[in-house]
């Protein structure tokens, strides 16, 4: 995608580039109903915009074409609900209306079909979470943002969790100046001969760890808890947490 000339029908290399202040002029101009080919004039000075966004989204198997196009539709709202009153940059505005856009698409269109009242349920949860997030500056936890929206603590973790977009297999976890652990590293085949071999060795390594840590990997890995309720729940940082999670299972994996 990143070396294509054309998309949708368009060549962008000639695709013209808007200063902030012609941006600023045709938005006043589309206000005021003094320009009727403002908003359209304001769309094609920023495909760029969208086309840069859309390279974010690159090797996903999507195509280029789908994406720019709804990248426009999310450049659109952003041109029809901008405040030209505020002291902001229209791109710092339009980018993240493109991105979400984009990134609902790909939700809705996920290959893995989530029932709509879930979906709703998790968009209610991250409003939430976020709305919370900027009164408190902290992070809330799952029981707080459950009781706001009155579900089940359950309802709201599985929610959330339907709409997080897949992980490649080949994707990072951890590192830390030695081996890099990818997703695939802890998949299991569970149609092996061996399984029961490899059972007896996981629960050896955890034996070998220490308390604090065997109780950080319980309330992370079974009872579903976020570092920052794993954080509270022991009385250290977060940070410290994720030092020991990470310790813990390279001890194990090391092991093994």
């Amino acid at each position: 995608m990143l070396g294509k000339v054309e998309i949708c029908g368009v060549n962008t290399a000639t695709l013209k580039v808007l200063s902030e202040a012609e941006k600023m002029r045709l938005l006043r101009e589309m206000r005021e109903g003094t320009n009727p080919k403002a908003r359209e004039e304001m769309v094609n000075g920023n495909l760029r915009l969208v086309l840069s966004v859309i390279q974010r989204f690159a090797g996903r198997g999507e195509n280029p074409d789908d994406l720019f196009q709804v990248g426009c539709i999310g450049l659109m709202k952003a041109i029809d609900n901008f405040d030209i009153t505020q002291n902001v940059r229209f791109s710092t505005y339009g980018v993240p209306m493109i991105i979400g856009e984009i990134r609902r698409y790909l939700r809705d269109n996920n290959s893995v079909r989530i029932s709509r009242s879930v979906r709703d349920l998790a968009y209610r949860a991250m409003q939430v979470k976020e709305r919370l997030t900027a009164e408190r500056q902290t992070e809330p936890t799952v029981e707080e943002i459950a009781r706001v929206l009155d579900v089940a603590r359950e309802d709201v973790v599985l929610a959330l969790e339907s709409v997080v977009e897949p992980v490649s297999l080949y994707e990072p976890v951890y590192a830390d100046g030695g081996d890099t652990i990818y997703v695939m590293d802890q998949v299991g085949d569970t149609n092996g001969e061996n399984d029961w071999l490899e059972e007896l060795a996981l629960k050896e390594a955890i034996r070998s760890l220490g308390e604090r840590e065997k109780k950080i990997l319980r309330l992370r890995f079974f009872k579903g808890m976020t570092q920052v309720e794993v954080s509270a729940e022991i009385g250290i940082s977060q940070a410290q947490v994720s030092r020991l999670e990470k310790s813990a299972l390279q001890r194990i994996k090391d092991q093994l």
